[in-house]
């Protein structure tokens, strides 16, 4: 290889159709430049058990009636060699929730209103309205820009990560490389190259060949070596996203329907790994308020055709087009499981297709305003909450106002509002009585998998995936041999 023996070449299955700071929560963007190219205020522990740490934030106080205040860590640069101080966070903020620009993080702060404080350089009160206990867990989401950054995407982003951006040839790869005046201790990576392969078979021969050092996901058919390949719970879930707006799908027993057509455990060990564990609520079972109680609807294809003729009894027009869009490359097998779904639904007498899409052409029917159709759409996604919390999925998912939902339900925004402002055991019971009604009384989708990861990693690394590889990839985590 035609590298130092401390460089890397990462090989992913998709592009990245952007480099913007602001959208590194979502996975394609955030396996590349979260805490690599752009950090946070904090951070949650996932290798351990230190929970929620300091990252460009040495401490904060909770000073009561929603007010928190941030101590920033000081001799910190950008890599354009300006200082980090209180303004940058207000400005990364204040850009994070603009009306000029769409970033992925603002949808995880649901309805809450953050006012900010430059109280001197390395202080910054921030009060959220309503009240907001897990403010400091919600910080660690949004990634700092100098405050001269526009209110508009950027090509060449500039962060106080431990890397720079030296090279994005979109399509070919990124480079990425170790910043000498980096605040923290310098990384053992020197240079990270990220190139994209969309079979698996292919990434996985690369790392065996030596033309790469980790392949982040790979598929069950091509784990063959025990010393290189790693298994791990990720945080993803799996789900079919529907539009409770929408004819026929705004009937609850064509919802009930989808759910009983679909035969969950046929996947499993199938095209996908074995581990995957059948989902009954959007976030992983490791989540505060997890509600042990729920069942996946049981496989029943008889009943999903009486329940379609219940409500094409009813006036309600059952054969009008359903369309399946589903995201090339968002997890190993993607295409075989969409397939396998669409006929699934066919054979019960859905009007059922299947769209496959891009990442960017996703993100239209992913997010709201959602496209006009003449019957509704299906999409198929994966949505990550490795942080512990629900009030990371709940309200973009399932809020009338959430982003991504396809629900209108006056009672669970409600149940979600009281649920997000709460603490302690409190926020757990709330939180699994919110699970419950999502699950049981609005079927608000149909919830399909909590995925198991599969990585290659090249046998001259000391690298341990963990719940969060899916979605980022410190190359600060990853050692020499």
């Amino acid at each position: 290889m035609a590298q130092a023996d401390t460089d890397i070449t990462v090989v992913l299955s998709e592009e990245l159709d952007l480099v913007e700071p602001c959208m590194a929560t979502r996975s394609n963007i955030g396996r590349v430049i979260l805490q690599n190219l752009s950090e946070t205020l904090t951070e949650l522990d996932v290798r351990g058990d230190a929970g929620l740490m300091p990252r460009l934030a040495e401490s904060w106080e909770d000073l009561g009636d929603g007010k928190w205040q941030f101590k920033l860590r000081q001799g910190v640069t950008f890599s354009d060699g300006s200082t980090f101080d209180a303004a940058d966070v207000k400005h990364s903020f204040d850009r994070v929730f603009s009306d000029q620009i769409t970033c992925e993080s603002a949808r995880y702060f649901a309805d809450t209103e953050l006012s900010f404080e430059v109280v001197d350089d390395n202080t910054i009160n921030v009060t959220a309205s309503p009240a907001q206990p897990v403010l400091p867990l919600l910080m660690s989401l949004v990634t700092m820009v100098p405050s001269e950054t526009p209110m508009e995407f950027v090509r060449d982003p500039i962060g106080t990560g431990p890397y720079k951006l030296v090279e994005w040839t979109a399509g070919q790869q990124i480079v990425l490389e170790r910043r000498d005046d980096y605040w923290g201790e310098a990384p053992a990576v020197t240079k990270a190259t990220y190139v994209f392969r969309s079979e698996p078979a292919v990434r996985a021969g690369m790392v065996a060949a030596g033309e790469a050092d980790i392949a982040p996901q790979i598929t069950a058919e091509v784990a063959d070596n025990r010393a290189t390949d790693f298994s791990y719970l990720n945080s993803e879930t799996v789900y079919l996203r529907i539009d409770g707006q929408d004819a026929p799908t705004d009937d609850i027993r064509v919802r009930k329907a989808l759910n009983a057509a679909i035969d969950r455990e046929a996947f499993i060990g199938t095209v996908l790994p074995d581990g995957t564990e059948l989902a009954v609520a959007m976030v992983p079972p490791t989540t505060l308020g997890w509600n042990p109680d729920l069942t996946p609807p049981a496989y029943d294809p008889e009943m999903a055709k009486q329940l379609l003729a219940e409500a094409q009894a009813d006036g309600v027009d059952t054969s009008l087009p359903i369309e399946i869009i589903a995201r090339t490359e968002n997890f190993p097998n993607v295409t075989e499981v969409a397939e396998a779904l669409t006929q699934m639904l066919t054979e019960v007498g859905f009007n059922a297709t299947l769209r496959m899409v891009e990442v960017a052409e996703h993100e239209q029917f992913y997010s709201k305003p959602y496209p006009e159709s003449e019957g509704t759409r299906l999409v198929l996604a994966q949505h990550d909450n490795a942080r512990g919390d629900p009030v990371f999925s709940m309200f973009f998912k399932y809020a009338s106002e959430g982003t991504q939902s396809g629900v209108n339900d006056p009672k669970l925004d409600e149940m979600i509002a009281s649920a997000s402002a709460a603490t302690g055991d409190e926020r757990a019971a709330l939180w699994s009585e919110v699970f419950a009604y999502v699950h049981d009384e609005v079927v608000a989708d149909v919830l399909l998998f909590h995925m198991v990861g599969l990585s290659r990693v090249s046998e001259r690394l000391d690298f341990t995936p963990t719940i969060a590889t899916n979605a980022q990839l410190q190359l600060s985590e990853i050692g020499f041999k």
